[in-house]
């Protein structure tokens, strides 16, 4: 039964992806703001929910392995697998913004969660902690961040030329393709998750593994189907705003919440996972200034990094 309804959340992950970016891009025309931004904030949030969903559950029920795990592994599947084979399938556009603002943002919030997390190193205290108060630190970081998407938005509708698209014009109709879509999306993410958990679990994965790999896979599959999904439809913005604003929210809103819901605990091992994650970042901001796009080549290196860093964590734990 888990594996035909790990099946049916996939099903829904696919065709929810396919209604949301239609009806996210459509929006974006309307607004008359660039569809990196719609990328960065709806598209984004929306894709990080099941994270968000499963983090916060687990700090509820004081598992911060899977709290954090999932957070850091979702982020290195978004930089390494997502990036890679969406830029594989078609080559990613990359704006100016983005290299000079969006992805460092991107590593400032990766190295302050290194900065915040190390407790034993830098102030000498017995075990490693994400606090309530870092939590909080986290979440007035993501309130600069929409803020900052904010006045982008505005700044771009003032300069924006007055089009009237005849097509796809229904506020309504595109709103509620976005919803279901969405929905779909959340639904298939759950069925995912808990399926391929049980399926991890009867193999006799390690909790600390369930959540860097199953777990992150599972509630990254939103973001992976989604990001192809615009890519195939030649809507490189929305598909690269997507995984830089999705690793944006995955620290400063999931983890921000987890930790004020209930401070996390941090494995010594998660370390070297968040180092790595830095890594990728530097790396993605190096491939995006590239001639402004993300090609075949880095798509396929940067998938080939994801399964050996697969490889890696499996043997490691």
């Amino acid at each position: 039964m888990a594996y035909f309804l790990l099946l049916v959340g996939f099903v829904l992950l696919i065709k929810g992806a396919n209604y949301f970016v239609d009806g996210s891009s459509n929006i974006a025309r309307l607004l008359q703001v660039p569809p990196i931004l719609i990328g960065l904030t709806i598209v984004a949030f929306g894709t990080s929910s099941p994270e968000a969903t499963v983090s916060i559950l687990a700090a509820l029920e004081g598992n911060a392995d899977v709290a954090v795990g999932n957070v850091v592994g979702s982020n290195i599947f978004n930089i390494t697998l997502v990036v890679g084979l969406t830029a594989f399938l078609y080559p990613l556009k990359v704006e100016a913004e983005t290299i000079k603002k969006e992805i460092p943002f991107t590593l400032l919030a990766s190295v302050a969660l290194l900065i915040l997390m190390s407790d034993v190193a830098l102030q000498g205290y017995s075990e490693n902690m994400i606090t309530r108060s870092d939590g909080f630190i986290f979440i007035l970081f993501l309130c600069i961040f929409v803020y900052y998407i904010i006045e982008v938005g505005l700044k771009s509708r003032k300069n924006a030329v007055n089009e009237h698209d005849t097509e796809n014009s229904s506020w309504g109709k595109n709103i509620f393709i976005t919803i279901i879509g969405l929905a779909a999306i959340i639904f298939g993410g759950d069925l995912v998750v808990n399926n391929g958990t049980k399926i991890a679990y009867s193999l006799g994965m390690s909790e600390t593994l369930v959540g860097l790999t199953i777990i992150a896979i599972g509630t990254s599959l939103p973001e992976l189907v989604t990001s192809i999904s615009a890519a195939l439809k030649k809507e490189s913005e929305i598909a690269l705003g997507n995984i830089v604003g999705s690793n944006i929210f995955n620290i400063l809103f999931v983890l921000g919440a987890s930790a004020v819901i209930s401070p996390l605990q941090v494995n010594d091992k998660v370390f070297m996972d968040v180092v790595f994650m830095i890594a990728l970042t530097v790396i993605l901001l190096i491939f995006s200034r590239t001639g402004y796009k993300i090609g075949k080549r880095e798509g396929m290196v940067l998938a080939v990094v994801y399964i050996i860093y697969l490889a890696y964590i499996i043997v490691r734990n």
